[in-house]
């Protein structure tokens, strides 16, 4: 096996994230159905093989995002309520990435003290704050911008632990440089490498594109793709700091407009050519 080839591992999680990006741009643009045989062919064209889009599809049908459903005799399924309601909840995100917050409206930090006993929990609210866009500034210590509060109330809740855990809201009125206080508190080095990956990745793509009088549509899908699901979980990263106290040369703008510039260059070539394929299916 060559140095760069992808692992199995890796060509399963790529699969993985095609398939929800795939659902998510394209599938609820066409009713919120999908026809297999259709899926397959348009998958192949990103050069993922038939059983991976097979076992990646009865993956999500066990985690309830899917459900068998044939239409004028095509084998397919359709998104669940659940899968609708997460692609949903994804899309401020995704599609218009996280606003700087008003550094004037302040901070919310979540403080928590929960028992080993419920240590699974505990774990399960680390997480949750982690993607909510909450950085970690101490032991059971969790910071973000005052706009996450009812975010945060709502992942303590639903796991119970409101007895176990405090928030706060106020303004920071410290000595301690603040920009220092983030970039430990968050790895925002880390982030603005992410997009400038993107950048380095797709700008050329959108200048050529630029270039161009008309571009096929099964490159214009498979690009779009791609650009979906390059994209798609650098905005979750974000925390959507105050950009007064971020890097002067923060690379999140830059990346946003190329994002938003290779969607219109893109989408709708991309689902015309998609739509193709959920006729004469069987």
């Amino acid at each position: 096996m060559t140095a760069d080839r992808p692992t199995a591992t890796q060509r399963t999680r790529r699969t993985r994230t095609l398939i929800v990006s795939f659902l998510g741009s394209v599938v609820r643009q066409q009713g919120g159905w999908l026809p297999i045989a259709g899926t397959i062919d348009l998958m192949g064209q990103l050069g993922v093989d038939a059983p991976s889009v097979r076992t990646a599809v009865f993956r999500l049908k066990q985690r309830g995002w899917l459900e068998a459903q044939t239409r004028d005799g095509a084998r397919g399924y359709s998104l669940t309520d659940q899968a609708v309601a997460v692609l949903a909840q994804g899309d401020e995100v995704i599609w218009h990435a996280r606003r700087p917050a008003d550094l004037a409206d302040g901070w919310c930090i979540v403080n928590f003290s929960v028992p080993e006993s419920d240590r699974s929990k505990r774990y399960k609210l680390r997480t949750h704050l982690s993607h909510l866009g909450f950085g970690n500034v101490g032991t059971a210590t969790w910071l973000a911008p005052a706009r996450m509060q009812a975010a945060a109330a709502e992942a303590i809740a639903e796991l119970g632990l409101d007895k176990y855990a405090a928030v706060f809201v106020g303004s920071y009125v410290g000595t301690q440089d603040l920009t220092a206080l983030l970039y430990e508190s968050w790895d925002l080095a880390g982030i603005d490498q992410s997009y400038r990956t993107f950048i380095q990745q797709y700008e050329k793509v959108a200048t050529e594109l630029e270039s161009r009088a008309t571009v096929d549509p099964q490159e214009a899908f498979t690009t779009y793709l791609g650009v979906i699901d390059a994209w798609r979980q650098l905005p979750f990263r974000d925390p959507g700091l105050p950009r007064e106290l971020l890097a002067a040369d923060w690379s999140a703008p830059e990346a946003v407009a190329l994002f938003e510039q290779l969607v219109q260059l893109l989408e709708e070539r991309a689902l015309a050519h998609a739509a193709t394929f959920w006729v004469g299916h069987d």
